[in-house]
């Protein structure tokens, strides 16, 4: 059964789009709340992952990534668009909106981590295809959380350094968001190639990540007494 690519598919699919769409969703949810409407208005504030997937982010980069074997798989979404001058405090506002996605997807970690304790409840074959879903929901959320809060622009971390920095740094800080995926791609795929070709392991970043979601991911389970 676990060959079976249709099982595959929605063992990785569900808790994938369902991490990318509460990420986004909350994001937007949050700006409007704090006052700007920009993505209320524009249909982003939604559970449709229509909305928020990007062929290239959601699908193409992991698969790519997949596919050389990194040790650490990310991705993105559509980025939800917010006014930052619109909300009610533009600075402390801009960290607030920025930690709500990766807020919001530790939490569905968490859920999906007490979800373990009624698959006991369930027939066999429903229960293995649920672990399987809950485990994925489990890795992708954290992995989600933990790329996202990497402190650089335009990733959610980098929006909250640069709404906790003092003005004088924020500002060219902030100019780094139109570079900021093509550096971090650099430091996660090309880096580590280059690495590799001199004989020296330059993978320290995915590392750190990795290490990161092993730690976030150890801590939920044990939590919620999953150890």
């Amino acid at each position: 059964m676990t060959a079976d690519p249709i099982y595959l598919a929605t063992v990785w699919l569900i808790p994938v789009i369902t991490a990318v769409t509460f990420h986004e969703a909350a994001h937007g949810f949050a700006a409007h709340l704090l006052g700007d409407d920009t993505a209320w208005r524009l249909g982003r504030v939604s559970f449709n992952p229509f909305k928020h997937i990007d062929p290239f982010g959601t699908i193409l980069l992991p698969g790519l990534l997949l596919l050389a074997r990194t040790p650490f798989l990310f991705g993105y979404a559509k980025p939800v668009p917010v006014n930052f001058r619109a909300l009610r405090w533009p600075r402390s506002g801009m960290v607030m909106v920025a930690a709500a996605g990766p807020a919001t997807n530790i939490v569905l970690a968490v859920v999906a981590a007490l979800g373990f304790h009624f698959i006991g409840y369930l027939p066999v074959t429903v229960a293995q295809w649920l672990a399987a879903n809950l485990k994925n929901g489990v890795i992708l959320n954290v992995v989600l959380a933990v790329f996202n809060l990497f402190p650089l622009p335009p990733l959610d971390g980098g929006r909250i350094l640069v709404g906790i920095l003092p003005k004088a740094l924020a500002v060219p800080f902030a100019r780094l968001e139109p570079y900021g995926l093509v550096i971090l791609i650099g430091l996660l795929i090309a880096l580590p190639l280059l690495g590799g070709r001199l004989g020296v392991d330059l993978s320290i970043v995915s590392r750190f990540l990795a290490v990161s979601t092993g730690a976030i991911i150890n801590a939920i389970l044990f939590v919620t007494g999953n150890t």
